[in-house]
């Protein structure tokens, strides 16, 4: 069977628009985002709170390619930027005072990928 990527054309957008940043800004970090994107739908990366609140400073820009869920709790001031958000993931994000974001969004706000850090 031959591999077809992503079929959701909003996907496929980003990760396009992704390779580019990467090409003209020199930044890697935008090539490994959009590898983590073109995974097939069971092995795409899904990362609950409690994970960045364990692992994540203060501060700390966070990109996840994939799926944020609500499980757990944040303590932590954090940008997080997503594919997508549970709402539960959503409010919790909020309540806590952090910021969250679509990828595309951190794309265009820091095309360089300077302190972003992947979580999967």
């Amino acid at each position: 069977m031959r591999r077809t990527g992503p079929t959701n054309i909003v996907l496929r957008k980003i990760i396009r628009e992704l390779r580019v940043y990467a090409n003209r800004y020199k930044a890697p970090i935008w090539d490994a985002v959009a590898d983590y994107l073109m995974r097939s739908s069971r092995k795409r990366v899904v990362v609950n709170l409690s994970k960045i609140s364990r692992y994540a400073r203060d501060g700390d820009v966070i990109v996840v390619p994939g799926k944020v869920l609500g499980g757990g709790d944040l303590k932590k001031k954090v940008v997080i930027a997503a594919f997508s958000f549970s709402k539960t993931a959503l409010e919790k994000i909020r309540i806590s005072g952090s910021k969250p974001m679509t990828i595309k969004d951190l794309l265009r706000e820091n095309p360089e990928g300077r302190g972003v850090r992947i979580f999967a």
